[in-house]
């Protein structure tokens, strides 16, 4: 396990770099000045000089690069005051610090995140051991028949549509807004609320088909059926013999999923009108914001590397057959 999870650190060390190194040759192709940005409407050629020396936007592109880097470990010093490690710049639209940014979005973005996994695992994981249990049943029919209409809809779309019923026409909710947790626990639940029913209407589709099949399969195993002939009932064999074989591939594509939610954040959040991560990443782009690119850049990608890292892990515990060397 030692030895696997030291080649994974590595490996996803070496992504980091590459997806560092092509977010910075990529802001160099644009055609907009970042000092221009931040010298606003009536700039002086002295003037933008004078920030493109400060922000030192006229050393070579490597030199830029490394001290970029080296103040993610080090930290920097810079005209607006010390940043200290894990330092990500200055933004050059807002001259604040990049981590200090990031920090105030992301409470928003993982608490969206993590509240639709929880939802949406327990939706889809108990309509799945359902329609298991009942199969060929109305219930096993009914189930599969909604997971196949909600798997085809996309956030975009069904965003709108759930707000419009029950925001804007019946007022039986509120509208999607951010509370943080340990100001208001209620009123941050209800805000990410609508938010967390759409994913879950969207995402839960997949774990019940795939819970589903993956249970019938394993109800089919030796093992399983040598449990049954032995007296033992049918709710232990169910949950401790066939539950656990069944949920190797749903840790696969929950890890998928997580990848997918932080990456999809940009759609979640504009479609809900909350500014987390996803917005900033967007307000970066179009800014031409290299610092904070960076910034939201790998730091998403750490957050999905880890995951995928904690979802390898997790088959030697689900699966003792599984051997990582």
């Amino acid at each position: 396990m030692l030895r696997f999870l030291t080649r994974r650190l590595i490996s996803a060390f070496v992504i980091l770099i590459l997806i560092s190194m092509f977010t910075f040759l990529i802001f160099f192709v644009a055609p907009r000045d970042p000092a221009v940005l931040m010298c606003g409407k009536n700039c002086t050629t002295e003037a933008k000089e004078i920030i493109r020396a400060n922000l030192g936007l006229n050393d070579p592109i490597t030199s830029q690069y490394w001290e970029f880097m080296r103040g993610i470990v080090m930290g920097r010093d810079f005209a607006v005051g010390r940043c200290d490690a894990p330092c990500f710049g200055v933004s050059f639209a807002e001259d604040l610090m990049v981590w200090d940014m990031m920090v105030d979005r992301l409470p928003l973005t993982l608490s969206l995140t993590i509240g639709g996994i929880v939802v949406f695992l327990t939706l889809g994981l108990g309509a799945g051991l359902l329609a298991a249990a009942k199969k060929g049943t109305v219930t096993d029919k009914s189930l599969s028949s909604l997971s196949l209409v909600f798997s085809s809809m996309q956030i975009y779309f069904l965003g709108p549509v759930v707000l419009g019923a029950l925001v804007y026409s019946t007022g039986w909710l509120e509208s999607p807004r951010y509370v943080p947790l340990t100001e208001d626990p209620s009123g941050w639940f209800m805000g990410l609320l609508i938010p967390w029913v759409v994913m879950a209407l969207i995402f839960t589709a997949q774990y019940t088909r795939m819970s589903r099949s993956t249970m019938i399969e394993q109800l089919q195993e030796e093992h399983v059926r040598t449990a049954r002939a032995k007296g033992m009932s049918r709710g232990y064999v169910f949950f401790r013999y066939a539950w656990r074989g069944s949920l190797v591939p749903i840790v696969t594509i929950l890890g998928m999923d997580i990848a997918a939610l932080l990456g999809g954040a940009v759609v979640t959040e504009m479609t809900f009108g909350l500014a987390g991560l996803g917005r900033l990443a967007v307000d970066s782009v179009v800014n031409i914001d290299l610092p904070l690119t960076m910034g939201v850049m790998l730091l998403g990608a750490v957050f999905i590397l880890a995951c995928n890292v904690v979802v390898d892990a997790a088959y030697a515990y689900i699966d003792p057959r599984v051997r990582l060397g």
